[in-house]
């Protein structure tokens, strides 16, 4: 009986400070990572730089990564390691996703007024 491999989403928060080449050439590291280690990669989507709920690091905008994977349980901590020690990775989180789970969304998710600094106008009601 073949066990289905089991899928990972990496959401990645990258620092809007870190220049483009370098955002991008962490996110190719992580794929590279995956690939090395067996895994495939099933969605990848940018998302664009956001504003984050709360600063972090002095930085209220990030840039955000959804990466789905399949991948051995080794490849987890060596990724948790490199994403760790990488000084443009403002927070990174990575979740296994369970039988049942809804479908990640085909768009980032909207951004909500209030989020880490965007202003409501005034007279308009949050």
């Amino acid at each position: 009986m073949s066990k289905d491999p089991i899928l990972y989403d990496l959401v990645l928060l990258l620092s809007a400070e870190a220049d483009e080449e370098t955002r991008n050439g962490l996110v190719n590291e992580v794929e590279t990572m995956i690939a090395a280690a067996g895994g495939s990669i099933a969605r990848k989507q940018s998302w664009g730089q956001r504003p984050t709920t709360f600063r972090i690091n002095h930085q209220s905008e990030a840039d955000y990564h959804l990466l789905q994977f399949t991948g051995p349980t080794s490849l987890l901590e060596s990724l948790s390691h490199t994403l760790r020690i990488a000084d443009a990775v403002l927070r990174f989180r990575i979740i296994k996703v369970v039988p049942g789970t809804p479908d990640a969304p085909e768009s980032a998710p909207p951004i909500l007024a209030g989020a880490g600094g965007v202003a409501i106008p005034e007279g308009e009601a949050a």
